[in-house]
């Protein structure tokens, strides 16, 4: 009985009501967050995942809450990772992989990544190119694409975990690309270093879906960089202004630290090498 019950609240936790919105997301096993995926799904009559016209499957992200940021004792914690509790008022669809290069030169003609193959992600691309990129799908499949905002991004990787990484309380190169000649984290043992992407979804998936949240390439938002609030917020979508674009979930030649769900990466939106790539959003219709 109490498993039933708590993975009710878990359902109940991302369903928009009339009166007062979605309630706080408490920390979710791999099951319930995928039983919430679905329960959104249903009530919204959408599909859990979807495949657009150039083969980019997307999967449904459920609107809910939850803590933004990392605890002040989470290893590699930078002070820019302030904790505060966010609303996501609308469910969207995430890319399942980081746009890769077949897709890119499906809908741009070319192809200026540095390791290359088609089931690659795309890099080497500067943020207002994976902003062009989005307009042209956009106008390509009749709907709204678009890069994540910052919170949209955390919330996706987290699917439910309030640990360091979707994957628990450490990371290892069997569950994602990064250097781990340099360093492990937390109890966790090191690696390898492949020198290079990997091709997308080499690697399990989290819990909504989601292959190479940490690691691959660092992803692109659509947020500047900026403090974060103290209090809560709804929908956040960063400071009016800024000059520098934030970036998210580390890369290839990066230590694990640097890929926990948590950790903010900004750049000069000119930015380009093939550390850079990114996934999209599409809205809901």
């Amino acid at each position: 009985m109490m498993r039933i019950a708590k993975l009710l609240l878990c359902i109940m936790s991302v369903c928009l009501t009339s009166c007062a919105g979605p309630t706080l997301l408490p920390s979710l096993s791999p099951a319930e967050a995928k039983a919430a995926q679905q329960a959104a799904a249903e009530r919204q009559d959408v599909p859990m995942k979807l495949t657009d016209s150039i083969g980019m499957e997307l999967s449904l992200i459920p609107a809910g809450r939850f803590i933004m940021g990392s605890p002040k004792n989470e290893e590699g914690r930078r002070t820019v990772e302030v904790q505060h509790e966010v609303t996501l008022s609308r469910s969207y669809y995430m890319g399942t992989t980081e746009v890769t290069q077949g897709q890119w030169k499906a809908v741009m003609g070319d192809n200026p990544s540095f390791v290359e193959g088609d089931d690659h992600p795309v890099e080497t691309i500067p943020w207002a190119e994976a902003v062009e990129f989005c307009r042209r799908l956009s106008e390509k499949e009749g709907a709204k694409y678009r890069l994540p905002t910052e919170a949209e991004w955390e919330y996706a990787c987290r699917a439910g975990t309030t640990t360091p990484f979707h994957t628990g309380i450490t990371i290892s190169t069997d569950e994602a690309n990064y250097d781990g000649q340099k360093e492990s984290y937390g109890k966790g043992k090191k690696g390898i270093f492949r020198d290079e992407t990997t091709a997308v979804a080499s690697f399990a998936s989290n819990a909504w879906g989601l292959h190479d949240m940490h690691g691959n390439v660092w992803e692109w938002c659509a947020d500047w960089h900026g403090e974060y609030p103290t209090g809560a917020v709804s929908d956040p979508t960063g400071p009016a202004e800024g000059t520098r674009r934030i970036v998210r979930g580390g890369c290839w030649v990066t230590a694990p630290a640097i890929c926990r769900s948590a950790n903010r990466g900004d750049t000069e939106p000119v930015s380009w090498n093939f550390h850079f790539g990114f996934r999209v959003v599409r809205d809901l219709n």
